[in-house]
């Protein structure tokens, strides 16, 4: 209100100093012409007591058109209510304006929207397309396996060439397929929540799933499995944790050329769950910004086989789920990612 006042005093600054100013030439005038001041005094009451009921009503009006001009554009720029009656042809010009920036944000989102939903049709699309050779695929490489299991009389060299050849070609047929799903799950995430289904699940039988799904990863890599029953109740969305937990697990595979990865709850009451790897570990300098978008950090320059997607796709369900996330790392011995999946108090400051 403080503001509003000395706002209005100050736009109006210039009629108060003319009535000052003609006052005072009025009471110089006819002090020097020796008027009687009584006169003067009085008409100095009367047209100051009406000066100041005019300026008080003017007032008034002022408040009701800032109030109206503020609830015409509390909605800018997702809406623009009528606005009052314009005052002077500044503010009419400055109310055409803004009308004609409104219709360009409302055609500017309807072609954003647009073009979203065509991304969202063509990405659709295309994984249900993918989903036609892959399945081809699979189905050759199940017939190479029966027709290899019925001809006996191969040469020992060419079984092995043939089982490498199987073996490569299911290697790809799974990366193609895990690429596939962090489509969908990118392009779904940002309306995840009309997806989501809360409810008490058992942490070991979705730890499993994803360990059951990478079991042929760990048996290629020669990679050791250390994994302990993980016998807690988790409240969270079974899809969504199984997606982020097969993320974490594939980063894991993929960054430990040999050795071990552990699964397991760290002890305590509000114990985390722990993916634990020997693999070649990460850069203290790219720690702060693993789950960024698009960050692939020094170890996907080297390695050349980071999208910069997965780790940035975990952090953003783990929010959604209000679930925690973090990294601790030492290069050339290993990575730790905990998951705390309690629940952790809502923030609730507006």
């Amino acid at each position: 209100m403080r503001k509003l006042v000395t706002g209005y005093f100050w736009k109006e600054a210039k009629y108060i100093g003319l009535y000052l100013g003609c006052v005072g030439i009025f009471s110089v005038v006819l002090f020097l012409y020796n008027v009687r001041t009584d006169g003067l005094r009085y008409a100095v009451i009367l047209s100051g007591f009406l000066f100041l009921l005019v300026l008080l009503i003017d007032f008034v009006r002022y408040c009701r058109h800032y109030d109206q001009l503020s609830m015409a554009l509390a909605t800018v720029p997702y809406e623009v209510r009528e606005f009052p009656e314009a005052v002077d042809a500044i503010e009419v010009l400055y109310q055409k304006r803004m009308k004609k920036q409104q219709v360009h944000v409302v055609q500017m989102e309807s072609e954003m929207r647009i073009g979203r939903q065509d991304m969202l049709d063509y990405y659709g699309l295309w994984v249900h397309q993918i989903k036609t050779p892959i399945a081809a695929m699979r189905l050759l490489i199940q017939t190479e396996e029966s027709q290899e299991s019925e001809d006996g009389r191969c040469a020992e060299t060419e079984m092995q060439e043939r089982e490498a050849f199987l073996r490569n070609l299911k290697m790809e047929l799974f990366k193609i397929e895990q690429y596939v799903e962090m489509v969908l799950c990118y392009l779904r995430k940002e309306d995840m929540s009309s997806d989501l289904v809360l409810q008490w699940y058992s942490l070991d039988k979705i730890v499993r799933q994803a360990v059951k799904k990478y079991s042929p990863l760990f048996i290629m890599k020669k990679i050791r499995l250390e994994y302990k029953v993980c016998d807690e109740m988790v409240l969270t969305d079974e899809k969504w944790l199984v997606f982020v937990f097969e993320q974490l697990l594939s980063n894991a595979l993929k960054y430990t050329p040999a050795g071990t990865i552990a699964i397991y709850l760290e002890e305590g009451e509000c114990g985390r769950l722990v993916i634990e790897d020997t693999g070649i570990g990460i850069q203290t300098e790219d720690l702060p910004r693993i789950f960024e978008k698009g960050f692939t950090g020094y170890n996907g320059r080297q390695e050349k086989k980071s999208t910069g997607i997965g780790l940035y796709l975990c952090k953003s369900v783990c929010d959604k789920l209000n679930h925690g996330i973090a990294v601790e790392s030492e290069t050339g011995k290993g990575t730790r990612i905990y998951l705390e999946l309690k629940r952790r108090p809502l923030d609730t400051d507006y």
